[in-house]
């Protein structure tokens, strides 16, 4: 191959890996609407890795919030934090236990809009541990263990037979391996005000949950009067279906 060749080949190689770049990062307005993660329990701010690049690539600015997960209160002041230092307005986006926390985080006025991703949606003064006794058991909540600190975490077969099942093994494998343990006392704790009654509200019912009975979710959606949308996903939809899930959430970012 010549020299005028191979030049002309790396010039081309450049301008597409470049061209690439300019896809997956549109340029953030400075007061472009923020995206805030509130990640659930078992789980930590990187189960919402496959959606991030997608809500970026839509030149939206995102961050996700690491939950200590040692109670509701410190997991709200996690939140507040992220949403405090925010300087536009914020789509508040919780998933599963993080659904109790954006019920409580979420009455800033910052805020203009509340995502539930098959997570709980209290009214005031209900506690997430509560909620869904009318239903049985989900079968991943029967296989919950609990450490000599008072934390619940999940074991990894029941990871991938129940909180996601519709990933790969290796997928499941990591997310059993990045778990986050969370204090079995978060959930006997009460919410005192419910965001999502002055908030616009979005609501992805997972179709095949083993963690959150479907009809929780479908009941969840129905009282916060949201615009639903139903996956037919495992617990983790944000990890199967991620751009159906960037999708619902980029919508809420255009109210």
């Amino acid at each position: 191959m010549k020299l005028t060749s191979i030049a002309n080949a790396v010039l081309v190689s450049t301008l597409l890996s470049a061209a690439a770049i300019s896809v997956q990062a549109a340029p953030v307005a400075s007061d472009a609407t923020t995206v805030v993660l509130v990640h659930g329990a078992f789980a930590d701010g990187s189960s919402w890795e496959k959606v991030i690049p997608l809500l970026q690539a839509k030149g939206l600015k995102v961050v996700a919030v690491q939950n200590p997960l040692t109670s509701l209160a410190d997991d709200v002041a996690a939140t507040q934090r992220v949403v405090d230092a925010q300087t536009g307005k914020v789509v508040l986006v919780g998933h599963s236990w993080g659904g109790t926390v954006i019920t409580q985080a979420g009455t800033s006025d910052k805020i203009k809009a509340l995502v539930y991703v098959a997570a709980f949606a209290p009214s005031e003064g209900e506690a997430a541990g509560a909620l869904g006794k009318e239903y049985a058991v989900p079968p991943g909540i029967a296989t919950l263990q609990m450490d000599a600190a008072g934390y619940l975490w999940l074991p990894a077969d029941s990871v991938a037979k129940n909180f996601a099942q519709d990933v790969s093994p290796a997928t499941a494998a990591l997310i059993a391996a990045t778990q986050g343990p969370i204090s079995a006392k978060a959930f006997g704790e009460p919410t005192t005000v419910a965001a999502w009654r002055n908030k616009p509200n979005y609501y992805i019912v997972s179709k095949q949950d083993r963690m959150i009975a479907p009809e929780l979710e479908q009941a969840f959606a129905k009282k916060i009067n949201a615009t639903t949308t139903v996956l037919n996903t495992s617990h983790v939809p944000m990890v199967s279906q991620p751009e159906k899930v960037a999708e619902v959430i980029f919508a809420a970012s255009q109210r």
